[in-house]
């Protein structure tokens, strides 16, 4: 169990702020105090794309423009402040058959090394699986990365991102199949590590596989502190929503415990959250603060971070967005985020950095 840190006042002037009732973990030993003054004025948002279908994945081009995926339809749109989104090609993908399908488009992520391979990752829904692939934006020709990953209606993960180690980050969820998540010969319910070909790192914590933790649910977002620390959002059954700290090799403990436990063998979280307050997707920390994405919340929390601990939450942008899917910081020192309220009604809304 990790421990609490101290909740610091988060109110700036012209911003209204609500504190939200989720609750930390909490052990003995020194404090440490993290920066919690907003980064960010949420007050007045820059919309940058309408008319978009459940835009889920987010990336940035060297240009400084953006990627954004749509779940059901597979398209990938250019988008920018500067020029209506542009369709630049399409994935085959299968979901969107009805509201509770969450198969599709999901997470996009851009090669750390874009300029010399143009390499843009993505992760897809097919009719046998879940499954990481890479394409060119001049091609849309997709090339397998990770396969075999389970798939169902629900619980698809779906995050991807690569780390300050240079490795690609998978995030899965367990396919409606709880025996999933604490199977190590399966890939779901787990983050997964993998070179950016698909193989296996060396260093993983677990000899020849993937799976860099395991026990886990449905994770949708997943971020690291300035020391390299992993942080992901996890999204819970009907009760406890989490906020976790990622220990190679760790187990989370679902579906034996969902938030909280205290069992010496599962790691606790960090935060947790009711389901009405959070179902966390996109998470992303900047500075001192985690900005965690909320679905059925329909809000941004955001969380004071350090050393693998965490403060107390508060919500900003409550019921103004309605659902909130991603959350990503910019190349231009903005954060954006993205809507998941379907019918064309979605939108990808930046807003500005304080003092900046």
């Amino acid at each position: 169990m990790r421990r609490r840190l101290p909740a610091i006042g988060a109110a700036l002037a012209g911003m209204a702020l609500a504190v939200g009732t989720a609750t930390a973990a909490a052990e003995e030993g020194p404090e440490t105090r993290p920066l919690q003054e907003p980064a960010f004025d949420f007050n007045t948002g820059d919309t940058v794309a309408t008319g978009l279908t459940i835009p889920w994945g987010l990336g940035f081009l060297p240009d400084g423009s953006g990627i954004v995926a749509e779940r059901n339809s597979g398209d990938v749109l250019r988008i920018g402040t500067d020029a209506d989104p542009v369709v630049l090609g399409n994935l085959e993908v299968v979901g969107g058959t009805s509201q509770f399908d969450e198969r599709g488009l999901l997470g996009l992520a851009v090669s750390p090394t874009f300029t010399t391979d143009g390499w843009v990752y993505a992760y897809v829904s097919t009719a046998e699986d879940n499954r990481v692939v890479r394409f060119t934006l001049d091609t849309f020709d997709p090339e397998p990365v990770v396969t075999g990953i389970p798939s169902a209606l629900n619980h698809n993960g779906g995050r991807l991102a690569f780390g300050p180690d240079g490795k690609l980050y998978i995030t899965t969820g367990d396919a409606n199949n709880t025996a999933n998540a604490q199977d190590l010969d399966s890939l779901g319910g787990k983050i997964l590590r993998v070179n950016a070909d698909g193989s296996v790192p060396e260093d993983n914590p677990i000899e020849g596989s993937l799976v860099y933790t395991w026990g886990n649910r449905n994770v949708q977002g997943l971020s690291w502190d300035a020391d390299g620390g992993l942080y992901f959002s996890e999204l819970g059954q009907n009760t406890w929503d989490e906020l976790n700290y990622a220990e190679p090799g760790a187990n989370y403990g679902w579906p034996e415990v969902e938030g909280t436990g205290g069992a010496p063998e599962f790691v606790d979280p960090l935060v947790t959250w009711t389901t009405a307050e959070a179902s966390p997707s996109g998470a992303e920390v900047v500075g001192d603060t985690m900005y965690v994405a909320a679905l059925r919340g329909q809000r941004l929390w955001t969380v004071p971070v350090a050393g693998g601990e965490a403060g107390e939450p508060v919500a900003v942008l409550e019921s103004e967005l309605g659902r909130i899917r991603t959350v990503e910081l910019g190349p231009d020192g903005w954060l954006w985020v993205t809507t998941s309220n379907g019918g064309g009604q979605d939108k990808v809304v930046r807003y500005r950095p304080i003092g900046g």
